[in-house]
């Protein structure tokens, strides 16, 4: 596995299925006891250059933790770096996408609509079947809006402003202290962190796929107990 330096790296870590098992909807998460107080030792650690970097908002990210790190939310719409949240407004379009679900029932069907305020996602989880028709419900109600975009994970589709993703938000974090001038690390398990990792492997860095999949990343942990225990890890090296 990735042998780091502390004092040299910027760490951003996805939250779901990367630091905490998937749940069947979002709010059944179970974050374990150790990982509060591992992550807050770790961002002392490395001079406060740890950003966890999440599709879910900022607010559910601390509610979860306990903390308020370096975070960005909705898959980069919203950013903390050391004050409060930067959180631009959604695209207006949105707000049809949003009647349009109501209208369709999408509901009734089983799929869980997550109405994240600057995104809304489609779970399918309890509906696999349903998966194939979500994904294109999705990219016929963004159809031409310029500023939106249908963005497919592992058992979702989130319709999300086009100009937020994640690599934005590791870009916006390395231009900034304490993360400038140190290496990047990204670690994330769906295809939403792909862009994440190739943001940070540009920037001459380091990527680590948690779980299975194709990925760009050139190491890999097979699970969130895993990166656990890598990170504690870190957290003992000297250098």
């Amino acid at each position: 596995m990735l042998d780091l330096e502390p004092n040299r790296t910027a760490l951003f870590l996805d939250f779901d299925g990367t630091l905490v098992d998937i749940a069947p909807a979002p709010d059944a998460i179970v974050v374990p006891a150790a990982l509060p107080p591992l992550l807050a030792a770790l961002h002392a650690r490395l001079g406060g250059a740890l950003a966890v970097v999440s599709g879910r908002p900022i607010a559910e990210i601390d509610r979860h933790l306990g903390l308020e790190l370096p975070a960005a939310g909705l898959h980069g719409l919203e950013l903390r770096l050391g004050g409060a949240v930067d959180r631009p407004a959604p695209p207006a379009g949105l707000a049809a996408v949003r009647a349009a679900i109501a209208a369709e029932g999408v509901a009734a069907s089983g799929v869980l609509v997550e109405d994240k305020g600057g995104s809304i996602a489609l779970h399918y989880r309890d509906v696999p079947a349903r998966g194939a028709a979500t994904v294109a419900f999705a990219r016929r109600l963004v159809g031409a809006d310029p500023d939106l975009a249908a963005l497919a994970g592992k058992m979702v589709v989130e319709i999300k402003p086009k100009a937020a993703s994640k690599a934005a938000a590791v870009h916006r974090f390395m231009g900034a202290a304490p993360f400038a001038g140190r290496r990047p690390v990204f670690v994330g398990d769906d295809v939403t962190d792909e862009d994440g990792m190739r943001a940070a492997l540009a920037a001459g860095g380091r990527a680590v796929k948690v779980g299975p999949g194709v990925t760009v990343a050139g190491a890999r942990l097979p699970d969130p107990a895993a990166v656990l225990a890598w990170l504690d890890r870190l957290l003992s090296e000297r250098t």
